[in-house]
């Protein structure tokens, strides 16, 4: 049997590693866009809210006559814009929470800068970009339409702007953004609306539109809400939607459009995502725009004339209460349920309760390091009852381990009374040989669970624990926890009852070695929680060892089995009685 521990912890181990790898070298691979290690400076932002009916805000005061921007029509600005449609110019609009700047040419975001999230630079932290900037792309919030006579217009033509506000706070929380484009010869028009909300990373947009006889498409652009693309193996990154009320978080191999009743569409990384939540889209859009390259969007129906496309625009921190409280499911991007191939619904519905006593705890010790050890102490104590049986049942094992050998001595060419004798031999000292493992598939899903959440959740980022560990989102910069872990393996393996013999023993010395290595490279918070974990299972057998470890040895060892060569006698009535096994 523990030859078959062995091949398990190894074959287990293996997938877990090589699993990503494999899928890289196969091309299957969601693509990836990295990019400079951010963190964050505050963990406090307010949850996101709404303002009024979705995508549908007060409009600022329109100038009278908005002139065309055509080549035969003389650019003028009118009053309230900020200057003359024929010259490019950047509007900016600044929250709490996000400095966004966005150009005229096309009336298209050029920046998203998230105010209380940061990330390190040549120059000190900087405020975190969610807008890719590679250049050759569409920008976010560009409109596009399979209309052959205006397709390369609504892109690149330079649109008025009309702005009332440019700083929101608490006095003045709402202020709009207003581009319009106006071709006399071609007798389109649109009218792009933005309104913003002090202390939210919502913007509602209405778009208005005149002369428009084809299917009108609003595009994330490429890799908006991409600060980062790990290359680890939970959860996926990239494109995501809601479609007929189910999640696809998968990015296409080339292009993709899911029809039905589409909820959002979404470019995700681990931590941050950009969003588009429309009403009556008719589908939602996903492009692999080259190597580790993605957009996303969402298809409007052939809008009638003067028709509003309503939409919400959500840029920012992938934070579990403000998505949940956007009510359209977007808190199922951060997925706690994943585990190696998949999300798993089990692990899922252990994790939320997990992830709400881990916040919990946090508004008492006001530092995640701390968090981390008294929920691994809440969770150890919670399993006190399965440890004690598991080691109870390694100990017995130990004791009639002798035992075994023999019979698999004896009976090595006859499997089939081999095994008939050992169910016996386990029976008669009433010993479980699977009791040493079954508590150990029933904890599964609870350490999976915790490590999802210490590896996902944004709440950890650039949370400092103390002395040198600065951000438990990150690998220790010193490689301390994980040496102290491998330590504390050794110390374990070494008072944990077994029934292996020498060689293996010495096989698995290597594991501790190995699971050193692979958590250097894993965030300090899951090697704080790992190294926790052991340093109180190696107090709990030290105290088991002591108070019960001697009973449970004499207790097996008084089995009504006898030495397998020597007959059994019974005494009955004073007459010696052989026994049935004779």
């Amino acid at each position: 049997m523990e030859k078959r521990v062995i091949v398990f912890l190894i074959v287990s181990l293996a997938v877990i590693i090589g699993y990503d790898y494999l899928l890289k070298g196969m091309g299957l691979v969601p693509p990836q866009e990295p990019s400079q290690e951010i963190s964050t400076a505050d963990r406090t932002a307010p949850a996101g809210k709404t303002a009024g009916p979705v995508g549908v805000s007060p409009k600022s005061a329109p100038p009278a006559d908005v002139p065309s921007v055509g080549p035969s029509v003389p650019a003028v600005a009118p009053q309230g814009e900020t200057g003359p449609a024929g010259e490019e110019r950047t509007v900016e609009i600044n929250t709490e929470l996000f400095r966004a700047k966005f150009s005229n040419r096309g009336a298209v975001l050029k920046s998203w800068e998230l105010k209380r999230y940061t990330t390190g630079g040549e120059q000190g932290p900087q405020p975190v970009q969610l807008v890719y900037s590679g250049g050759r792309f569409k920008g976010p919030l560009s409109l596009t339409t399979s209309d052959q006579a205006i397709t390369n217009d609504l892109g690149t033509a330079l649109y008025h702007v009309t702005q009332d506000l440019s700083h929101l706070d608490s006095a003045h929380p709402v202020g709009h953004v207003t581009f319009r484009y106006h071709d006399v010869q071609k007798d389109v028009d649109v009218e792009k609306e933005l309104t913003f909300h002090h202390g939210s990373y919502v913007v509602d947009i209405a778009i208005r539109t005149h002369g428009i006889t084809a299917p009108v498409d609003v595009t994330l652009g490429t890799n908006f809400g991409i600060v980062e693309w790990g290359e680890g193996f939970i959860g996926l990154m990239g494109s995501a939607s809601f479609v007929d009320d189910k999640v696809l978080k998968e990015t296409p191999d080339g292009e993709a459009e899911r029809k039905g009743d589409v909820k959002w569409s979404a470019i995700q990384d681990k931590y941050f995502l950009s969003v588009l939540m429309p009403q009556k889209a008719s589908s939602a859009l996903a492009k692999k725009e080259g190597d580790k390259l993605v957009s996303a969007g969402v298809r409007f129906a052939a809008p009638a004339n003067d028709s509003t496309l309503a939409m919400q625009l959500y840029a920012g921190p992938k934070e579990y209460d403000t998505l949940k409280l956007l009510n359209v499911g977007l808190e199922d991007t951060i997925d706690f349920g994943w585990f190696v191939f998949g999300s798993w619904g089990l692990v899922k519905a252990v994790a939320k309760p997990i992830f709400y006593v881990l916040r919990f705890l946090y508004e008492f010790t006001h530092n995640y390091g701390i968090t981390i050890i008294l929920l691994t102490m809440c969770i150890k104590l919670m399993f006190v009852p399965l440890q004690y049986k598991s080691y109870k049942s390694m100990k017995q094992m130990q004791v009639i381990q002798p035992k075994v050998l023999a019979l698999q001595t004896k009976l090595k060419d006859d499997r089939e009374r081999l095994n008939k004798d050992l169910i016996k031999l386990y029976k008669d000292h009433k010993v479980n040989p699977v009791g040493g493992c079954l508590p150990m598939v029933l904890q599964m899903p609870v350490f999976v669970a915790l490590f999802n959440i210490l590896y996902m959740t944004i709440d950890l980022r650039q949370a400092p624990f103390m002395l040198w560990i600065k951000d438990l989102s990150v690998q220790d910069p010193y490689y301390v926890l994980p040496i102290i872990m491998g330590a504390t393996m050794v110390i374990q393996q070494k008072i944990t009852p077994t029934t292996m013999d020498p060689t293996q023993a010495k096989i698995m010395l290597f594991l501790p070695v190995f699971m050193t290595f692979l958590f250097v490279n894993f965030p300090a918070g899951l090697v704080l929680y790992w190294l926790t974990n052991n340093v109180l299972t190696i107090t709990q057998q030290v105290v088991t060892e002591r108070l019960f470890a001697k009973k449970w040895q004499v207790a097996a060892a008084e089995g009504s089995v006898v030495p397998l060569d020597e007959p059994k006698v019974q005494k009955s009535n004073g007459k010696r009685r052989n026994s049935p096994a004779e």
